[in-house]
């Protein structure tokens, strides 16, 4: 099976670049964004030998999981255009949603659906199952010629199988019992995409994509603790400000802001050195 764009995605003008194996998929859609590659282009690719994600760290993407990131255009600060990582978590839920819905909704022992949904997002950009990690966000922003902003949103999702000897769990839709493929996940978070990048409307609809995350969002109202440095910062996950930063009701009753950190919930909180 090709990679393809979803029908909605092709006839609204996306492109896309599709390769067996490649470096890094973000690294190849910033190179075309400077030389002046116009979007919006989708690249994805069967094999990744040098993904990364937050900070630099490795991403494994071995044949049968998905690697894409997604090259747009925006007309918003770069503030704004940094909320476009909620907006893909939100598609990308929403495609794994449609494709196997006994993966997105947990089921009670009666057999009927329980209304909490087995798939989450994790501040700032990663998508859980059953609180294990599914997929990976990497969202970069680069000042163009002309002065646009060129925003590559990569996306590296477990399909086929999830990496090994990492410090956190990990899963992947295969082991959920998904028999979905990665070109039909992608054919399916393309067309996801143009849906919640049309509520996002170049940062004018950031409020209802807010509104959207926070009814998804992993440890809402639940203790967190957030690694600053060499500090901890612990309290509870109260909500996100309207520029999609963390806030933090700390021990103490005081309320903090987090734009960036290494968030850990529930009992990975609690073994967290002060």
């Amino acid at each position: 099976m090709e990679f393809q764009l979803g029908p909605a995605s092709s006839s609204a003008g996306y492109s896309l670049l599709a390769f067996d194996e490649i470096g890094s998929t973000n690294a190849e859609a910033l190179a075309r964004a400077r030389a002046g590659a116009a979007g919006p282009l989708w690249v994805v690719a069967r094999r990744q030998t040098a993904g990364r994600g937050r900070r630099g760290r490795p991403w494994q993407t071995p044949e049968g999981n998905l690697s894409a990131s997604l090259l747009i255009k925006v007309d918003a600060p770069r503030q704004a255009a940094a909320t476009l990582g909620f907006v893909i978590g939100l598609a990308l839920n929403s495609a794994v949603s449609e494709l196997a819905p006994r993966v997105s909704v947990k089921v009670g022992l009666d057999g009927l659906d329980d209304p909490r949904s087995r798939l989450t997002l994790k501040w700032p950009n990663d998508v859980l199952a059953d609180g294990a990690k599914l997929a990976g966000i990497l969202l970069e922003v680069e000042e163009l010629a002309g002065g646009q902003l060129g925003v590559v949103i990569g996306i590296g999702v477990n399909v086929s199988a999830m990496p090994e000897g990492l410090p956190y769990p990990a899963t992947s839709l295969h082991a959920l019992g998904a028999e979905v493929s990665a070109e039909e996940l992608f054919a399916a978070l393309s067309d996801a995409w143009l849906r919640f990048h049309l509520i996002w409307d170049e940062g004018r609809g950031l409020s209802e994509v807010r509104r959207l995350w926070l009814a998804q969002a992993a440890g809402l109202g639940a203790p967190v603790a957030v690694q600053l440095g060499e500090n901890v910062l612990r309290g509870t996950f109260e909500t996100l400000d309207e520029e999609g930063r963390l806030i933090i009701l700390t021990e103490t009753g005081d309320r903090k802001t987090i734009a960036a950190g290494e968030v850990h919930f529930g009992v990975a909180a609690g073994m967290m050195a002060s």
